[in-house]
């Protein structure tokens, strides 16, 4: 049950190819896949990063569960080379935040 929200104040012009890369990004993590993944784009939004508006991007993922820093950090740099392919932001103006999630709710019940 992972979940990206993607913000950024540049525009992003190919959603869907995007949630495709995500998607794939995604599978770093042990037993997370596209199957179970939302996304959320937040573009063109009012960011500012070391005071500057220059293009930015921040990558927030909730994952139910807890996975292995090293997962995590191999995450990051998929999700930093996806920002730069679809969204032309370099790595080193991309935050990636992660929120493990201990309780999640789908479908009347919860996990």
């Amino acid at each position: 049950m992972p979940f990206i929200n993607v913000m950024t104040n540049s525009e992003i012009k190919d959603k869907d190819a995007l949630k495709a890369e995500l998607g794939n990004d995604i599978t770093a993590i042990p037993g997370k896949s596209e199957a179970w993944l939302m996304v959320k784009f937040e573009d063109k939004a009012d960011m500012y990063f070391k005071g500057s508006n220059e293009p930015c991007a921040m990558f927030e993922i909730a994952v139910f569960g807890s996975a292995s820093k090293d997962a995590y950090e191999n995450l990051t740099k998929r999700i930093c080379k996806t920002s730069e392919k679809y969204l032309g932001i370099p790595s080193n103006r991309t935050y990636v935040k992660y929120n493990e999630i201990d309780k999640w709710g789908y479908d009347n019940f919860n996990f």
